[in-house]
C-alpha cells in the first residue's frame, strides 16, 4: 500500500495527510503495510516533502518579498537541491498578510538559489508556486548578480511595478555557477509571461492585483523583455512566450533566461521522491488533495500520480476535502474511485476544521471496500 497524496491547503500538509490515512488504514487492517510517500508538484510544500523523503533540510536567512529578512528552507541530498520559491517569497512571507501585487519581490529566491549553490548542489530543481510576487523573477536574477538600472543609473525600485523605470540590463555579473548546474524549473502551470493568459493577468488578482494594477504589471513586464533583448539576445522574447515564463508571477522567465528547463512538477517530484520504486512494491495506491477539480487534471500532483500509476499498472483512489469531478472523468484520469470529506461532513468550515480525523474515518472507508 502506497499513499502519495499533496497537501490539504489551509488543513494538512502533504506529511499530516500520509500520517492520518496510515493511521486509519491500519485501524481497519491492523498490521498493513503501508509506505508513505508526500508528494508535491513544485508549488509550497515542496520542500517538506523532499525532507519527508530523506533530504536534509538546510535552513538560511534571505530577504522576504517586502525586503524583510525571513528563515528560508531548501532540501538536499547528495548534490541535488530542492529548492521551493514560496519559502523566501511566498504569500505567507508577507508580514502581517497584506498583499503587495506592485512591490514584492523575488530576491529572496536568488538568495536561497545561492545558498543551494554554496552547499555543493549541483542538480537545482527549483519549485515555483504560491508566490506573492509578480516581478518577471527581476528580484531573483538581481540577487544573482544582474543589475537593472534606471536611467539616472540608479537600481529599479522591488516588484513588477519598478520594472516600469527600467533603462538598462546589466547580466554579466551573474553567478557563473549557474552555467555548471542542470536547473530544472519545476511548475505546474504553462502560462506565458505577459497577455492575456500572462501572470499578470490570470494570477495577478490572487495576489491583490486590480484591473489597473494588472495593466500596470503586464506593460512593466513587457518593458522587461524589451529592454533584456540587448544583454541577453532575442531569446528575451522567446522565453517570455514559452511554457512556464508565467508561472509564480513570472520568475519562470528569469529561471528560464538562467538556463532552467522546464518540466511539470509534478513529474520531477516523482522523480527526485523515488516514487518509482515505491510504485513497483505497493498493490494500490491512494493520492488526493484539498480539492479534486478541473485543475487537479491538469498538472497537479494526484493527477501525475493516477498517470504513473496507471502506466504501471496499479489501481489508484483519491482522496480529498471536496469532489468537483464526476467518476466517469476521474477514470481517465486513472482513478478508480474519489473519497471526500464532505461525504462525512457536509459543513465544509468543519471539514476544514477537523480534516484528520474525518480522513482517518475515510481511509477507514478505503480499507473495507478495497482491502476486506
Amino acid at each position: 500500500m502506497l499513499v502519495a497524496a499533496d497537501k490539504f491547503k489551509g488543513s494538512l500538509t502533504a506529511v499530516e495527510v500520509a500520517e492520518r490515512v496510515t493511521a486509519g488504514l491500519r485501524r481497519a487492517v491492523p498490521g498493513l503495510e503501508v509506505e508513505a510517500l508526500p508528494v508535491a508538484d513544485g508549488g509550497d510544500g515542496t520542500v517538506a516533502a523532499a525532507v519527508a523523503a530523506g533530504f536534509d533540510r538546510r535552513e538560511v536567512r534571505v530577504t522576504g518579498p517586502l525586503g524583510d529578512g525571513v528563515t528560508a528552507a531548501f532540501a538536499l541530498r547528495g548534490d541535488t537541491a530542492v529548492v521551493e520559491m514560496a519559502e523566501a517569497s511566498g504569500l505567507q512571507r508577507l508580514p502581517g498578510g497584506v498583499l503587495a501585487p506592485l512591490t514584492a519581490s523575488t530576491y529572496g529566491s536568488g538568495e536561497l538559489l545561492t545558498a543551494a549553490l554554496d552547499a555543493g548542489a549541483r542538480t537545482l530543481v527549483f519549485g515555483v508556486g504560491g508566490s506573492a510576487t509578480t516581478d518577471g523573477g527581476a528580484g531573483m536574477l538581481a540577487a544573482l548578480g544582474a543589475r537593472f538600472l534606471k536611467a539616472d543609473g540608479e537600481p529599479v525600485a522591488p516588484g513588477g511595478a519598478g520594472l516600469a523605470e527600467l533603462a538598462s540590463a546589466d547580466l554579466s555579473g551573474l553567478d557563473p555557477r549557474l552555467g555548471e548546474v542542470e536547473f530544472v524549473l519545476a511548475s505546474d502551470v504553462d502560462n506565458p509571461l505577459t497577455g492575456p493568459k500572462g501572470a499578470p493577468a490570470v494570477y495577478g488578482p490572487q495576489k491583490g492585483a486590480s484591473p489597473e494594477d494588472v495593466r500596470r504589471l503586464d506593460a512593466a513586464l513587457a518593458h522587461f523583455v524589451k529592454v533584456l533583448e540587448e544583454p541577453s539576445g532575442a531569446g528575451a522574447t522567446g522565453f517570455a512566450a514559452s511554457p512556464g515564463a508565467g508561472a509564480a508571477g513570472g520568475i519562470g522567465y528569469g529561471a528560464l533566461l538562467l538556463g532552467a528547463r522546464f518540466r511539470p512538477g509534478i513529474e520531477v517530484m516523482l522523480d527526485v521522491l523515488g516514487f518509482a520504486p515505491a510504485l513497483e512494491r505497493a498493490g494500490l495506491v491512494v493520492t488526493g488533495e484539498g480539492s479534486l477539480d478541473e485543475q487537479t487534471l491538469h498538472g497537479k500532483a494526484p493527477a501525475g500520480v493516477a498517470a504513473a500509476a496507471r502506466a504501471a499498472g496499479k489501481e489508484v483512489v483519491a482522496v480529498c476535502g471536496r469532489l468537483a469531478l464526476p467518476p466517469e472523468t476521474l477514470g481517465r484520469a486513472g482513478i478508480r474511485r474519489a473519497y471526500a470529506l464532505t461525504d462525512l461532513e457536509p459543513d465544509v468550515a468543519t471539514c476544514i476544521a477537523e480534516a484528520g480525523p474525518l480522513l482517518e474515518r475515510t481511509a477507514e472507508r478505503i480499507a473495507r471496500d478495497f482491502l476486506s
